[in-house]
Order: C-alpha cells, then structure tokens, then sequence
C-alpha cells in the first residue's frame, strides 16, 4: 500500500478540489450517525476502522469496505502504528453505468481485501486526479467499479439502487453552500410542484428540512477531516448563524464537539 499511500499524499497536498477525501487520525475517533448519502467506498491503508452500533464490523488496514446510501453508521477509527489513514470515494448514481444489474437484495456493506489489481486501479484514479477533467474522472470511477464486479464482489452492482430526490436536493445544497436555497428555487431546479415534491421526499422518509441539516453536518464532518479551516469558518461554510449552534448540532448528533474531533487528526 505504500505507493497508494504515496500518492494519495503527494495529490493530496497540493491543495485542489479532489474527487475522493482522506481521512487521518493519530488518536482513537468514535462519530455516532454519520450520514452515508451516496454509495461510498472507504480504502484503508492504516490502522482498523470499526463499524456497527456494536463496533460488529471491521475493516482492517489492507482491506476496503463498501458502504450503501442505506443508513447512516457509527464508525471508530483506530490508528495503528502512526496513524489511522483511510481514502473514501463517493459514488454516484451515473457511475454504475454498463455494470450489469443482477442482484435483487441491496446489502448494507461488503469488504474485501485491496489486492494488487485494485492497488493499482486507485493509483491511476489518484494520479489521474491531479489534471483530468471529470469526464475523465468518471471513467476512472467506471473502471473501480468494474474492476470491483470482475474481482468476484458482484454485491456492488446492487449499490447503484434507484436516484431519490433526496440526494438530487443534498447535491443542490452543496451546491449553493446552503445559501439562498429557497423552496421556489428547488421546485424550479427539481421541475416538480412543492406538493409533488414533499410528497415523494415523504415516500423517502424524509423532508427538505432533515435533508438540509443532514447535508450541513456531512458536509461539516468533511471539512473537520480533511481542512485546516478553522471551526468558525467550517460552521459559516455550512449554513450555521454561530460557531456556538454549530458546535451544539454537531455534538448532539456525532457525540463529540469539533474540537474534540479535532484533537485527534494528523496536524501535518
């Protein structure tokens, strides 16, 4: 794993927006409810990373795991040696294009072992990343996905599952940084009426509300793990009014205050 390792950190440092993230940590985190909005696969190539309301799951370094937009998820990061360090690439709905569909159960997760085909495969995505355009990029996602199907871990045709309208509306606010997201605006970006629309977020479970908050803690988490930014411009970044609600929100949901998430990242 180490020229993975490599040159996840030489991209990496460079500053640019990426499409994977990496996750570091040299002391023990343990985050309640972390939201998994889109299929998502999480490389480790340090320490352990325990999931489950039990810690039942574990993905060990030199394995990956492959997670559904089913649920969200307590996960412990467990640094072994130096540090816990980890890459995760989101999926989107496009992305499993040409994989054939031929699964009618949907699992929550699979693991498996990053072998050296995989190695490899991720090694080119990273690489790739630092001057593709996404035209490019979605190739290279493509490429994992079917690298991941020919490998034997056919469970991850069932990832794809149907586009919601409660992801279209996440990306919406990412998007507009949550700002000036009026509802008038998504009827008009979602074409549908705002009784349509409650109504099939409502036959997702959800609402325009819960998925705004969910995506301002995502989207809050994210930063923690993978900026320097300071906690204050995390919280305006996301919508929040004060640093002081933010950490509140933060804290009642993950079980922890970014401070103290941050106490244990890598500070290089």
């Amino acid at each position: 794993m180490n020229n993975l390792s490599t040159s996840i950190k030489q991209i990496f440092s460079e500053s640019k927006v990426l499409p994977f993230s990496v996750y570091t940590s040299v002391h023990v985190q343990k985050l309640l409810n972390v939201p998994i909005l889109k299929p998502l696969l999480i490389v480790v190539i340090s320490g352990d990373k325990m999931l489950g309301k039990n810690n039942e799951i574990i993905c060990h370094s030199g394995q990956f795991i492959f997670l559904s937009d089913s649920t969200s998820i307590n996960m412990r990061n467990i640094p072994k040696h130096n540090s816990y360090f980890a890459m995760l690439i989101e999926f989107n709905y496009e992305d499993f294009e040409g994989i054939p569909n031929h699964h009618a159960n949907k699992p929550d997760y699979f693991i498996g072992n990053t072998t050296l085909a995989l190695k490899h495969c991720l090694q080119q995505f990273v690489e790739s990343s630092a001057w593709a355009p996404e035209e490019i990029i979605a190739i290279r996602k493509r490429e994992i996905l079917t690298l991941l199907y020919h490998l034997g871990y056919t469970e991850v045709v069932s990832m794809k599952g149907q586009q919601k309208i409660s992801q279209r509306l996440h990306d919406l606010f990412y998007e507009k940084n949550f700002h000036k997201v009026t509802m008038d605006y998504i009827c008009q970006q979602l074409a549908m009426s705002e009784s349509t629309l409650r109504r099939k977020l409502a036959a997702e479970g959800t609402s325009v509300k819960a998925i705004k908050g969910r995506a301002r803690l995502g989207l809050s988490l994210h930063l923690l793990q993978t900026t320097s930014d300071g906690i204050g411009l995390i919280a305006e970044k996301c919508g929040y009014h004060s640093q002081s609600r933010f950490t509140q929100r933060f804290k009642a949901h993950f079980g922890l205050t970014p401070s103290e998430l941050r106490k244990t990242k890598v500070t290089d």
